[in-house]
């Protein structure tokens, strides 16, 4: 499992230019089963994605793929969990 940290950078202000295909890339990940949920980090740092079920290299590409990060608008980080201790409601992040 692992967490993607996208923080603005100092290219924040062409957010607005690349917001569309960053929803779309947001929708993809979901649709594909990667992204379990996405939502922004506060206050106003960017975002952050739960990805699940993918390789590190496979999700690296994603991020890569992403039109914020390809423009500059975000810098990605990403970040692995290895799940010890689950909520017997999230135990399918142990497969």
């Amino acid at each position: 499992m692992f967490v993607v940290l996208l923080r603005f950078s100092s290219r924040r202000d062409q957010a607005a230019a690349h917001m569309a295909g960053h929803n779309e890339w947001l929708r993809c990940g979901v649709d594909d089963g990667v992204f379990l949920l996405a939502g922004s980090l506060q206050p106003g740092l960017g975002g952050a994605i739960l990805a699940h079920g993918v390789p590190h290299d496979e999700l690296l590409q994603r991020v890569q793929a992403d039109p914020f990060v390809a423009a500059g608008v975000v810098e990605p980080e990403i970040l692995e969990i290895s799940p010890g201790t689950v909520d017997p409601r999230l135990r399918f992040l142990l497969d």
